[in-house]
């Protein structure tokens, strides 16, 4: 088990942040891999996959180079170092992928949250703490527990979730479906990724969960709203979230990061 917390203040905005992962009960390996700078303001989970320690290379390749991209500080706007950074880890993985053959075809999922004063600037949004950025790709998560309601702002690149939104799946068939496990973008399986990114404007007392699908796969959404609500330390939340996926059988590895906002 793996543990991160810290804090950081920003002007006008104080964060919090924990984070836990779990090799689950199935599985002697975690693919799964998390970082945070919190004095940035950017928070990374990502779940890899691929043949041998591919998976573990691609995630914790993804996640050091996103960070190494974000605190660089190189004049360009957040959204767009965003962007760049998600794309530079993507020519690393693949690259590194090519160039090993123990490692071909490896990839990873990658949900990357961004708390930054400057993505405020001119938005006309006054005095609150301003807008939260959420980049994704694949179907790693990110949710958001605003006033006893969780919000679920991301959307699975997976190819039951894309086929429920087309409306030809219930989610009972997704469920059911031996298709679950097929997502339809990554980082590092295709020369270059297209991320979505999603702008949320944030409150005080607003927490976002991020988190791979080893939480979402065994842990419903009102499970996971009701964890959340009960909990008054992030680092004790973190850990009922991770101790309920792995009572649910903890079939794969499960990471949770909780940020919230002051």
């Amino acid at each position: 088990m793996y543990r991160e917390f810290g804090s950081v203040s920003h002007v006008m905005m104080t964060t919090k942040a924990a984070a836990l992962t779990s090799t689950g009960r199935v599985r002697n390996s975690n693919e799964d891999a998390f970082g945070y700078r919190s004095e940035h303001g950017i928070y990374v989970v990502c779940d890899g996959m691929g043949g041998a320690a591919g998976g573990e290379v691609a995630s914790h390749m993804t996640v050091d180079t996103v960070l190494r991209r974000m605190t660089a500080g190189d004049g360009t706007s957040a959204r767009e170092r965003l962007h760049e950074a998600i794309a530079e880890a993507n020519a690393a993985v693949q690259e590194r992928s090519q160039r090993e053959p123990g490692l071909y075809g490896m990839g990873t999922t990658l949900v990357a949250l961004l708390l930054d004063p400057e993505l405020g600037s001119g938005s006309g949004t006054g005095s609150g703490p301003g807008p939260a950025l959420v980049a994704h790709a694949g179907d790693s998560r990110c949710y958001l527990y605003r006033g006893g309601k969780l919000s679920r702002i991301t959307h699975d690149h997976s190819l039951v979730d894309e086929q429920m939104r087309l409306g030809t799946m219930t989610p009972e068939e997704a469920e059911r479906s031996p298709f679950r496990s097929v997502i339809t973008r990554a980082i590092g399986t295709q020369p270059s990724v297209t991320e979505d990114q999603v702008e949320v404007e944030i409150e005080a007392g607003d927490v976002f969960l991020l988190c791979s699908d080893g939480l979402t796969r065994e842990v419903n959404d009102a499970a996971i709203a009701r964890i959340l609500g009960a909990g008054d330390h992030l680092e004790r939340t973190a850990q009922s979230l991770i101790d309920a996926a792995n009572e649910a059988g903890g079939r794969d590895n499960v990471t949770c990061l909780l940020v919230q906002v002051g």
